[in-house]
């Protein structure tokens, strides 16, 4: 069955055709949920409270985009939000801003320059690093990224070169 057909029945209570969609987005929502979070196990514990969304707010659905961009926004809102929190939280507990305490480079040898990677990337800002991995580790065209984001593919492409400039900077190059 397709996306609308499956998401149309999901949206009555249908659990077989939700559970068509969880099969088919399962690995790509994780994958982009652990990527922008920096944590597998935290990316298992946001794909949960994407898919849970995603039963609750199904009815809400239009299908005036793509089933799988309107799940890619919904997961990176979740992403988005729970980053916000715990960033909160962590500055409240530690009377400080976390990423402050974050920005030292590591070392750049070439045994740790896939780790120096990841956490230049999980330096980054929220929008920084979601255009970033969407884009470059995600491989979506930025056409898919404005239409998950709700910007324009210039507003994408723009997004990206200045994520890239960051990038670099936190890497120290």
């Amino acid at each position: 069955m397709s996306d609308s057909t499956d998401a149309a029945l999901a949206a009555q209570g249908d659990y077989q055709a939700f559970e068509r969609l969880y099969r088919r987005y399962l690995s790509r929502i994780y994958s982009l949920c652990a990527r922008l979070s920096g944590s597998a196990e935290r990316g298992t514990e946001l794909t949960e409270d994407v898919f849970v969304r995603t039963w609750e707010e199904l009815p809400q659905f239009q299908g005036q985009s793509g089933f799988a961009a309107w799940l890619h926004r919904l997961a990176t809102d979740v992403v988005v939000n729970a980053g916000e929190v715990e960033r909160s939280a962590a500055s409240a507990e530690a009377g400080g801003s976390a990423v402050d305490r974050s920005n030292d480079v590591a070392s750049t040898s070439p045994t740790v320059e896939r780790l120096d990677l990841a956490q230049g990337i999980d330096r980054l800002p929220t929008d920084a690093r979601t255009i970033l991995v969407l884009h470059d580790v995600e491989g979506y065209r930025h056409e898919e990224i404005a239409e998950i984001l709700g910007i324009t593919a210039g507003g994408s492409k723009a997004k990206l070169r200045r994520a890239r400039v960051l990038l670099k900077e936190a890497l120290g190059r």
